[in-house]
């Protein structure tokens, strides 16, 4: 009977990660991906986060509120600081992922707009890059950053401001 149950459980935590995965996983790239500036990186970043997913499945259960999303982006985003505190990826030059991206897809204003973004100082290219290239709420936000709704709004206003400074300084039109 306690076989049953563990393998029962087993497949149900299996099942679990399937679905996070097809659910996440492209969301979980994108993340670490502005983070570390390599597709090779990011992609074992994303390994390693769901690595991690599986093992603290258990412990999640919705705690404190949390969604499944914001907790998976949660453990990328630590994932990627792991990473990046790593004497390799401080030597990385992240104008070269600007490069790497489909030149069809992005215009040119858009590589400018998403090189300086990448030049925010980390606590606000973090909300930047939650709010308006992952399309979160603020509340999401606030839930992966373990912040306030404020401070949430705060950063992304402060990052208005300094990117307005940066773009206008370097003649583009933000019409």
């Amino acid at each position: 009977v306690y076989m049953n149950i563990a393998l029962e459980t087993s497949e149900v935590r299996r099942q679990r990660l399937e679905e996070w995965v097809r659910e996440y996983s492209d969301m979980v790239l994108r993340t670490c991906y502005l983070y570390l500036a390599d597709r090779a990186l990011a992609e074992d970043a994303m390994q390693d986060t769901f690595v991690k997913v599986w093992r603290g499945m258990d412990r999640f259960e919705g705690r404190n509120g949390s969604s499944v999303k914001t907790w998976i982006i949660r453990i990328a985003i630590n994932t990627c600081k792991n990473y990046q505190n790593s004497a390799w990826h401080r030597r990385v030059d992240k104008r070269k992922m600007v490069e790497e991206l489909p030149a069809a897809r992005v215009s040119q204003e858009s590589r400018a707009i998403f090189m300086e973004v990448m030049e925010l100082p980390d606590k606000l290219r973090q909300v930047v890059i939650l709010y308006y290239y992952h399309d979160m709420n603020m509340a999401e936000v606030g839930d992966i950053l373990k912040i306030s709704r404020s401070a949430v709004q705060h950063r992304l206003k402060k990052a208005h401001a300094l990117l307005r400074k940066e773009l206008e300084g370097s003649g583009f039109d933000e019409t």
